[in-house]
């Protein structure tokens, strides 16, 4: 299968000379070849605990037998049929999906192809609902800071980083988008401390309402855990407060579940930690642990505002993505996937813990299920960000045998989200390996 190239060096060299210059500044020196479970292989042989799963997305394991038995079933059969047809794998997978989705009543589904495409076609849906049920326009589309909710021109101007915009504002901005503070507890825009703060970031969101919007309120779109902005995780209510204050402007709740949804965070969906019920969901990444598939989710009604010809992707219904998708689901829900990665996720940070105890480096541990987040920084009186540490970090990591993701909005948060089917030895070596890597660097 490999006709060109002898070494991981001669990849490296061809992708530097011939892809677009827009990938990772960090890009880690690795050409994987191969993958099971919760490991990988490079071309040169070199094995590693893989603790990123491809921007977490491997949520059931790398080839996982279920989902590549259902990949070879379809694959053999037909690859892609567009929506002018019909095909059996995508009517199984809307019947799976549609009963799994945290939301009341009759619900619909709709396939695409990726998180963005997911998140664009969520907005588009809620704008034509508001138009057509609502009688006004809902511009005003309320998102969180340090949020990130793809690289399109929508989802680039829904999301709240100045990173992912700059250079290019002709393309990130839209009239319309509020971005609002964020329930960033480590790092309060307030200067306040939770719970003590009575959840000011939460009621806050109606002054800006109130004085910097139209009040033509179409939604509220959040991600239940922020993931690019460094797994910053809401306290317990802030949802419902939130949701409340919106839905009192009669808007929506659109929840971004591209990276917190099939399990990652101990729930099906990230949003059921917080008890709240979305109006419109977007999915992506863990859908098919590894193929390009997206989704949008949302009650019947509002997905009635659609009419025919109104929104399509051409690859949405592609028979062995939805194959794949079908089998996770399947996996998920036979393996009590959920409950494992709640205890496995308990054990992890607990351990992490463990080492910021003894770490100077380590600021801030957070998350929910194998969604972890480990903020270091220079000083922890002044939670100046480690930003060159975190990089070395996830160096001596690899060089070790361990694969983690290193950003965040800061750029200093240690990304660990390994494939859900990690076990706890696996865990245990991992933590020895960032001990080691961590005395390295301080």
């Amino acid at each position: 299968m490999n006709e060109f190239f002898k070494s991981s060096k001669e990849v490296i060299e061809s992708q530097k000379k011939l892809m677009f210059p827009c990938m990772p500044k960090y890009r880690q020196p690795v050409v994987i070849v191969e993958g099971r479970g919760a490991l990988v292989k490079d071309l040169d042989g070199k094995l590693y605990i893989d603790l990123f799963a491809g921007y977490a997305a491997v949520n059931i394991g790398h080839c996982h037998p279920k989902v590549v038995e259902a990949i070879t079933y379809w694959a053999k059969r037909i690859h892609h049929t567009s929506y002018d047809y019909y095909n059996l794998p995508s009517a199984l997978l809307a019947e799976k999906l549609v009963k799994i989705l945290p939301m009341e009543g009759d619900k619909k589904v709709f396939f695409c192809v990726s998180g963005a495409e997911a998140i664009e076609g969520s907005i588009k849906l809620m704008k034509k609902y508001m138009l057509k049920n609502k009688g006004k326009t809902g511009i005003e589309v309320l998102t969180l800071r340090y949020s990130f909710h793809g690289r399109t021109h929508m989802a680039t101007a829904l999301t709240g980083q100045s990173k992912y915009k700059k250079g290019m504002a002709t393309v990130s901005t839209i009239p319309g988008v509020k971005i609002v503070p964020a329930p960033y507890c480590y790092r309060c825009p307030f200067k306040m401390e939770y719970p003590e703060c009575n959840l000011f970031c939460a009621y806050y969101i109606e002054d800006i309402i109130r004085f910097e919007t139209s009040t033509d309120i179409g939604a509220f779109l959040a991600e239940p855990v922020l993931g690019e902005g460094g797994i910053i995780v809401p306290p317990k209510e802030y949802f419902k407060e939130v949701v409340k204050i919106i839905r009192d402007y009669d808007g929506l709740f659109i929840a971004d579940e591209v990276q917190t949804g099939f399990a990652r965070t101990g729930k099906i969906f990230g949003i059921e930690n917080f008890e709240v019920e979305p109006d419109i969901i977007a999915m992506a990444k863990g859908i098919t642990s590894g193929l390009p598939l997206g989704a949008i989710g949302a009650k019947a009604e509002i997905a009635n505002a659609f009419e025919s010809g109104d929104h399509s992707s051409t690859w949405g219904p592609n028979a062995v993505s939805c194959a794949a998708a079908s089998a996770v689901i399947d996996v998920i829900l036979k393996e009590n996937i959920p409950e494992k990665v709640d205890e496995l996720g308990k054990y992890f940070i607990s351990g992490i813990e463990e080492l910021a105890k003894k770490h100077r480096l380590i600021g801030d541990v957070r998350g929910l299920g194998l969604m972890i987040g480990v903020e270091l920084v220079r000083d922890r009186a002044e939670k100046t960000p480690a930003v060159k540490e975190a990089i070395k970090v996830r160096n001596y990591m690899r060089e070790s045998g361990f694969l983690i993701g290193a950003g965040g909005a800061f750029g200093s948060t240690l990304r660990i989200e390994p494939p859900l089917m990690i076990t706890k030895e696996q865990i245990d070596r991992a933590l020895e390996a960032l001990d080691q890597a961590l005395k390295k660097v301080e």
